[in-house]
């Protein structure tokens, strides 16, 4: 394999991006990636990077399904708050917060309200009609209301082991938060790439009246979609809030759908819809979650942080576009003259006498 052709792939620049981004960080931490086992749990700071970035994983795996359709959900975080809410609430009125019938009934409860959430989503969308981006808009907007009528306005704290294994809790020596986020992604990929499923969400994606008019139910793929991405956005929420045993309905997952349209950007998957790649998304929340960590660890200014955030993701968006490194790296091509004809070609006219 040449070297321009491992250039041209499209992993290359995230995947160098994320390498730099790792690297970068022993300059400021030695033993950036060091790894140890204390009392039967793995800690280091590449765990670190992989247990903060598992909600934004998940969220991000379900977005790529539904932009893949050509659609777009803005509500992800609002769902992230609606579950978490939902689920500490039940759980702090609980007698025993301990019972693991009562948290399994929590997380139940949550998920399936996440469920109903997709499908209204989907409705809106594949049902009447609305423009994506709108239809999720008002979740957005309205979830925000709801997380906060289920909370009370307060932050609910709970005290419950089995519940902190969600986000919080290890098994087999790795945090729990990164079996799920591996489990669920793995799901994914087995299900759009080993079945005609992704080939499916790829048609509609392109051009959902033809693939209505080829006989494929176009209206389902879509409601389904954003089902999954409500599903994933509710178990982040669970994630979120287990992590800190409390539920917040104004802050949970507050602004995770815009890293996660970030992360699918970064992984390559066009907002026009079509062609996806979930190992791509995944790529790039862990960019997204390295740069986090960076940012922290090099000791960026709070105030300028969302700026370097945001020049380091536009860099890495710039860097990935055939077109801009055309231009940058290759220049245009100026039009080359055509050859002059010799004179011993040149056609001879004869003047009459």
């Amino acid at each position: 394999m040449s070297v321009t052709t491992v250039i041209r792939h499209r992993f290359f620049w995230p995947v160098l991006a994320l390498v730099v981004l790792l690297v970068s960080n022993v300059f400021f931490t030695p033993d950036f990636f060091k790894l140890e086992v204390r009392d039967g749990h793995l800690y280091g700071s590449l765990i670190d990077i992989l247990r903060n970035g598992a909600p934004l994983i998940l969220v991000a795996t379900g977005m790529t399904v539904v932009i893949a359709t050509g659609g777009i959900d803005l509500s992800v975080g609002s769902v992230v708050a609606i579950v978490a809410g939902l689920a500490c609430y039940y759980i702090s009125k609980q007698p025993d917060q301990n019972a693991v019938s009562g948290v399994l009934t929590a997380v139940a409860l949550g998920l399936g309200l996440a469920l109903l959430l997709g499908l209204w989503n989907g409705v809106l969308v594949a049902g009447i009609g609305i423009q994506p981006i709108v239809a999720t808009l008002i979740l957005m907007v309205a979830g925000r209301g709801l997380a906060q009528l289920i909370t009370g306005g307060q932050i609910i704290t709970i005290n419950s082991d089995p519940y902190d294994l969600i986000g919080a809790g290890y098994l087999f020596t790795v945090p729990f938060a990164i079996l799920v986020a591996l489990f669920v992604v793995f799901l994914a990929v087995l299900l759009t790439r080993r079945t005609a499923l992704g080939m499916l969400i790829e048609s509609v994606g392109g051009n959902a009246e033809a693939s209505r008019l080829a006989g494929i139910r176009s209206r389902r793929i879509t409601i389904m979609v954003y089902v999954f991405c409500a599903f994933c956005a509710g178990i982040a929420g669970l994630m979120v809030s287990s992590d800190v045993s409390s539920a917040n309905g104004n802050d949970a997952g507050l602004w995770i759908e815009l890293d996660a349209i970030l992360a699918v950007v970064i992984g390559g998957t066009s907002l026009l819809g079509g062609r996806f790649s979930i190992a791509g998304t995944v790529l790039g929340a862990l960019i997204i979650q390295t740069l986090t960590t960076t940012i922290y660890t090099t000791g960026i200014p709070p105030e300028v942080t969302l700026l370097f955030k945001a020049l380091v993701v536009t860099i890495v968006c710039l860097l990935q576009s055939p077109a801009f490194r055309a231009k940058v790296f290759r220049g245009r091509r100026r039009p080359v003259a055509p050859p002059a004809t010799p004179a011993s070609e040149e056609p001879k006219v004869e003047v009459p006498a």
